[in-house]
């Protein structure tokens, strides 16, 4: 009875180090950070109507990510940080102050690779450049009158 008792704990043991630790680990993206902690959440909205033909697209498709490794992929050795995933897409972007460009259409990825002994979490945002045009006296909604005078 015990023999059998410690083979099938033999053969558990076993089956969870073939499969590794993604199974075990919760994983991070739910929002709950190390030890059950929120992360800290800055969300700013500005609004821009695009729809008015205001604007053109510069660069597209502009990419900026953050890689970290976390061990037994719950206790962050480097983690990976949107700040630095931002840095690198501004980078990318190549903005200057001064300029009436944007990014537009800004969307950011959490995923994570996990191994048996370790994960590496990564974000990845990715936008497009736009730039605005110029305020003209037809943009300003006053239409111009091109009837002949009576």
């Amino acid at each position: 009875m015990t023999a059998n008792l410690i083979k099938l704990i033999f053969v558990l043991a076993a089956a969870a180090g073939l499969y590794g630790c993604a199974s075990a680990v919760p994983a991070v993206s739910s929002g709950a950070g190390l030890l059950g902690q929120q992360p800290a959440a800055a969300h700013t909205h500005t609004s821009v109507n695009l729809s008015e033909g205001n604007f053109v697209v510069v660069k597209t498709n502009l990419v900026g990510r953050s890689k970290g490794f976390s061990l037994l992929g719950f206790i962050p050795i480097y983690p990976a940080r949107l700040t630095t995933a931002m840095d690198r897409l501004y980078a990318n972007a190549e903005i200057q102050p001064g300029q009436s460009e944007s990014l537009a259409h800004l969307i950011t990825e959490h995923s994570s690779s996990y191994w048996i002994l370790f994960s590496l979490p990564e974000i990845t945002a990715r936008a497009d450049v736009i730039q605005f045009n110029p305020r003209t006296e037809s943009g300003n909604g006053a239409r111009k009158d091109t009837s002949a005078p009576p």
